[in-house]
């Protein structure tokens, strides 16, 4: 048996992705301030309120695309925009562990 550890793999998002957060990370409401956090192991992060909306929807089932059409239609912003900042949000996200590949 071999000590070494594997490199973990890195996983590049595109529009085709399908993520869903891990077990081990939880997106919440704290309602006695109002706000979302993501609680991962020794990790909080504070998402604004357009990173909740493409949060809300990373069930591991929604590819990013499915995701940028509803924002698109949601908010009648252009997709393309939409579609930019969700796959670099996504990929911040997944280099950080807090998405992963479905």
């Amino acid at each position: 048996m071999s000590d070494v550890k594997q490199p973990r793999s890195r996983t590049i998002v595109s529009a085709a992705s399908v993520l869903r957060m891990p077990p081990h990370i939880k997106l919440r409401h704290e309602a006695g301030r109002g706000r979302w956090i993501i609680l991962g192991p020794e990790r909080v992060f504070e998402p604004d309120e357009p990173a909740v909306a493409v949060l809300k929807r990373c069930d591991g089932v929604r590819s990013v695309t499915q995701i940028v059409q509803e924002l698109s239609k949601e908010y009648d912003a252009p997709a393309a925009e939409i579609e930019t900042d969700v796959i670099g949000m996504f990929q911040e996200l997944a280099d950080k562990g807090v998405v992963v590949a479905a």
